[in-house]
């Protein structure tokens, strides 16, 4: 059985569990530095997905064609839209939409050209896992997390997320983007600039996909205060506890098949 690739927008969100991966074994792809070994006896490949859409794809490419993985998951933080979605909650998507796809009057609005779809959705089996391990998680660290970030919502939702190549941090703009795209029909949790791009390329390459985002704003005129602590003492910690929870679901390989790079 193949190796599942845990992605990451950040690299304060790799770095734990970089540090807990049995025989590590650092590999360059596509301009990109990836960790390849174990966590927990289950072969894992990590990277970073930088960010934007293109720069997301280009790394998911990668770890399917290079390394052959069997699976990728996404750990990152986002911007809340939907209702009762608070900082310091967990969003796990149950599918994603391009914000920013317009490329009407040929094609409906949000509409993936030549796909004739606009949602990408998530693996039910592996997005139930995630599920999951998001509630471990965050009752893992409950109280660490009260402690450090006062007032922390830390529930624990599922649903759409939208994604676009633009890091929406003000208040209209993000009421105006939530009214579009519900006017469309698309009601969003959440918004990134990564998750949709990496959904397509699995969607492509027939790869289960999941992915998990910590509320690290709302999406308004607040969203650029505390965000490197927030990442730091929060959403890290999030992802290692997450990540951790998930590993032990995950089907126990047979045997490790050595992939060519």
């Amino acid at each position: 059985m193949s190796a599942t690739a845990i992605l990451s927008a950040l690299a304060e969100e790799q770095q734990g569990l970089i540090e807990r991966l049995t025989h590590p074994v650092r590999v360059e792809r596509a301009g990109r530095e990836f960790w390849r070994g174990e966590l927990q006896g289950r072969p894992v490949v990590l990277g970073l997905s930088r960010l934007g859409k293109v720069a997301a794809a280009t790394t998911a490419t990668a770890l399917i064609e290079a390394f052959g993985v069997s699976r990728v998951v996404f750990t990152g933080v986002a911007g809340g839209m939907g209702h009762g979605v608070h900082v310091g909650d967990v969003v796990v998507a149950s599918e994603f939409v391009q914000h920013d796809m317009d490329a009407s009057p040929l094609f409906p609005r949000y509409q993936i050209p030549l796909y004739g779809r606009s949602l990408f959705p998530c693996d039910v089996t592996l997005t139930a896992m995630l599920l999951e391990a998001s509630k471990a998680g965050v009752a893992q660290g409950r109280s660490r997390f009260n402690q450090d970030f006062g007032g922390l919502g830390m529930a624990v939702h599922t649903g759409l997320i939208a994604s676009g190549d633009r890091f929406v941090s003000a208040t209209a703009e993000s009421r105006d983007l939530h009214s579009a795209l519900k006017a469309g029909g698309f009601v969003p949790l959440a918004v990134e600039m990564e998750g949709a791009a990496v959904a397509q390329v699995c969607f492509d390459y027939g790869v289960p996909f999941a992915a998990v985002r910590t509320i690290s704003d709302r999406a308004d005129d607040d969203a650029h205060l505390d965000f490197a602590r927030f990442v730091s003492d929060v959403a890290s910690r999030y992802a290692l506890e997450i990540i951790q929870a998930l590993m032990p679901m995950l089907p126990q390989p047979h045997s490790a098949r050595q992939t060519a790079l």
